[in-house]
């Protein structure tokens, strides 16, 4: 198994040093930690994955972009690590397949922190996109004009759509990451597997959402052990943040942070106050630094 990674680590090392994985969401990839995982370098080394078939990780070939599949490919390479229980981090996708893997092997997870993880929400998808073409995009038929059309965007246009979607205020993206990002996505435009992954996990979500009993996402949640930090943007256009409390309660061991005037992604839009709250979860459980 092969998966394309970017790591932080601690200034100084030190014996018995915690290791944080970070997970992003549909469409994203391990770029979506940068800060966050800088913030966090001096209490631990810290892993963000490209989930296959996004960022730069190619998927093995009989890969079917499951959620069922990420978790497997997930608990595979932290297993592989030999550093023991690691700090788990997941947003938006990445929530729900950390959740998944928190809940099914809990002796792989040390503490759990969701950011706006994709719990069900059933609402109209186009009418939270700032570019309906983009849920059009995924159908296998219909979806054949909206490709067209979004593939005749730069990869400029392609970043500033979606961070749009996924910030409450675009405007405070820095320049020079949207930079980084529209890069990103001009390396990532012609990779052979880029839309099958896109389509596939989306069609898989739904899925998860609409299924009842033990495969679901909620009675993955119920099955997690591990204290867990819950985080959520009030400006939430993707997840709603209604969902919020639903997810801390289902925790047995859970708290909840809510972060006004944030959107999707807070790791990125508010990755002070997010680090600060994941640093004392770590420190709660007994794991973190001083």
């Amino acid at each position: 198994m092969r998966l394309h990674v970017r790591r932080t680590e601690p200034a100084s090392s030190r014996n018995g040093a915690d290791t944080a994985v970070y997970v992003h969401g549909l469409g994203g990839s391990s770029t979506n930690w940068t800060d966050l995982g800088a913030l966090l370098a001096p209490w631990g080394s810290g892993i963000a994955v490209d989930l296959p078939g996004f960022g730069f990780s190619e998927p093995e070939p009989d890969f079917d972009f499951t959620l069922a599949a990420h978790t497997d490919q997930l608990a595979r390479y932290i297993e592989g690590l030999g550093t023991g229980p690691v700090h788990l981090l997941g947003n938006s996708m990445g929530g729900a397949i950390t959740a998944l893997l928190a809940g099914s092997r809990p002796e792989l997870v040390k503490t759990l922190t969701l950011i706006s993880p994709a719990v069900p929400d059933l609402r109209p998808l186009p009418s939270r996109l700032s570019d309906p073409r983009m849920a059009l995009a995924y159908l296998p038929v219909v979806g054949r004009t909206a490709r067209k059309q979004l593939a005749a965007l730069t990869p400029r246009e392609r970043a500033e759509r979606v961070i749009e979607l996924c910030f409450a205020d675009p405007s405070s993206f820095p320049e020079s990451r949207l930079a980084e990002l529209a890069e990103e996505h001009g390396s990532r435009l012609h990779l052979p597997w880029a839309m099958t992954a896109m389509s596939r996990s989306t069609a898989d979500i739904f899925r998860v959402w609409l299924a009842r009993g033990p495969s679901s996402i909620w009675s993955a949640l119920r099955a997690v052990t591990a204290p867990s930090l819950v985080v959520w943007g009030d400006k939430d256009k993707v997840i709603s943040a209604r969902k919020a409390q639903r997810t801390a309660r289902m925790l047995r061991n859970g708290t909840l942070l809510m972060l006004p005037e944030v959107g999707h992604v807070a790791q990125m839009e508010r990755p002070t106050a997010v680090a600060q709250a994941v640093l004392e979860l770590w420190r709660s459980a007994g794991t973190g630094g001083s």
